[in-house]
C-alpha cells in the first residue's frame, strides 16, 4: 500500500480488534490513536480500505474488522520480528533445557508456545528422509545382554536391550560395535536395515550371531525413529475462540486431531526473511483452516514449529514467540 495514513488506520484497526474484540469505528481511532485528522477523513479513508477489500463491516455494525486481505497487509508490514524479553527467554531456556529426552521436549515445547501465544501450539517431528545415524552405542549389561542406544540426528534417543546367545568377550564386543558403527552411521533411518544385513553377513561365524542381534534391535529401533509425528497442546486456547469463526471450530479441531491437514500445510510453509512463516485464511489451501491463522517456522532439517488460531491474532507477538522457541529447539537438538 502507497497510501501511509491509510495503512495507519488499519494497522491501528487491526491492532484495536485482536485486542477489544469488536468492531472499530473512526471516533474509536481517533479517541485511541494519535492520528492526527479528523474523524470524518478517518472515515473517508476506512471507505477506501474498504473499497480494497482490507476491512468489512460484519452485520450492520458501523465499525469495520479486518479482512483476511487486510491481515495479510498488516503482517507484510511488520518490518522485524521483536525480540521476546528478558524474563520471557530466561523461562523458555530453563524449561527446554531440563527436558529429559526429546519426546519430553516436543511435549515441553508445545505446552510453552500454546502458554505464550494463547494458541494452538503445534510440532512437527522430522521426516524420516532426512535423518541419519549419528552414533551407535553397545553397552555390556551382562549374562548375555547388551544395550544397543541409537541416536539419530534428530536428537531422538532411543534403546533397546538384545539378548545374545552367549556372553561377549571385552574385545569381541568393541569389534561387533565398530562393525555396526562402520555399517550405519551417516545412514539414512530408513537405509539401515539393508546396511544391517550385509554387515551380518560379513561378519565371522563366532561372531554372527551376536552380530544379528544387535543388527535386529538397532533396525527396530531406526523404524521406530522413523515415524512422523506432531505434537499439539492448547486447544483450550482455540475453544475460547469460538466468537471469531463465523462457521464452526469443528472442521480446525478435526484437522488438527487428524494431523495430515496440518502435517501437509506446516511441510509446505516456507520462512520469509524475517524468519516465520504466515498463512492467513483463505491462504491455507485447506478448507477446514480457511478461517484460522497458522504461523510456522523450521528448527531443523524438514521441521517445523508453530501455532494455530483464529484470524484475529497478535501477529507480532506471535511470531516472535514462534521464532524464539524454534531457535531454542536449533540449539538443543543441534539443528
Amino acid at each position: 500500500m502507497n497510501h501511509p495514513r491509510r495503512l495507519q488506520i488499519l494497522q491501528a484497526i487491526v491492532e484495536d480488534y485482536v485486542h477489544f474484540r469488536e468492531p472499530v469505528g473512526s471516533k474509536a481511532l481517533v479517541d485511541r490513536h494519535r492520528l492526527g485528522v479528523s474523524s470524518a477523513t478517518v472515515r473517508n479513508d476506512m471507505a477506501a480500505l474498504e473499497e480494497e477489500g482490507l476491512i468489512t463491516a460484519p452485520h450492520t455494525s458501523s465499525g469495520r474488522i479486518p479482512t483476511d486481505k487486510g491481515y495479510r497487509t498488516f503482517v507484510d508490514q511488520i518490518a522485524a520480528v521483536k525480540p521476546l524479553s528478558g524474563p520471557e527467554r530466561r523461562a523458555i531456556q530453563r524449561l527446554l533445557d531440563d527436558a529429559a529426552d526429546i519426546d519430553d521436549v516436543m511435549e515441553r515445547t508445545v505446552r510453552l508456545l500454546a502458554q505464550l501465544t494463547q494458541q494452538v501450539a503445534v510440532v512437527q517431528y522430522p521426516h524420516a528422509s532426512g535423518v541419519t545415524v549419528r552414533h551407535v552405542e553397545v553397552v555390556d549389561l551382562g549374562a548375555g545382554r547388551v544395550l544397543v542406544v541409537l541416536i539419530p540426528t534428530n536428537g531422538r534417543v532411543a534403546q533397546r536391550v538384545a539378548v545374545l546367545r552367549a556372553p561377549l568377550e571385552e574385545s569381541q564386543l568393541l569389534e561387533l560395535r565398530a562393525r555396526v558403527l562402520a555399517a550405519v552411521v551417516g545412514r539414512c533411518l530408513t537405509a539401515v536395515p539393508d546396511a544391517l544385513a550385509v554387515m551380518t553377513a560379513s561378519t565371522a561365524p563366532p561372531l554372527q550371531p551376536a552380530a544379528a542381534a544387535v543388527a535386529e534391535a538397532v533396525g527396530a529401533l531406526a523404524a521406530g525413529g522413523a515415524e512422523h509425528r506432531m505434537v499439539m497442546a492448547g486447544t483450550a486456547n482455540l475453544a475460547r475462540s469460538t466468537g471469531d469463526f463465523h462457521l464452526s471450530i469443528g472442521p480446525v479441531l478435526e484437522a488438527l486431531e487428524e494431523q495430515v491437514v496440518m502435517l501437509r500445510l506446516l511441510s509446505e510453509m516456507e520462512q520469509d526473511a524475517r524468519g516465520v512463516a504466515v498463512r492467513i485464511g483463505t491462504e491455507n489451501a485447506e478448507g477446514p483452516l480457511s478461517e484460522a491463522a497458522v504461523v510456522a517456522t523450521g528448527y531443523g532439517p524438514q521441521s517445523k514449529v508453530g501455532v494455530v488460531g483464529p484470524m484475529r491474532m497478535d501477529y507480532p507477538s506471535t511470531m516472535a514467540a514462534v521464532r524464539a522457541v524454534a531457535r531454542y529447539l536449533s540449539r538443543i537438538l543441534g539443528g
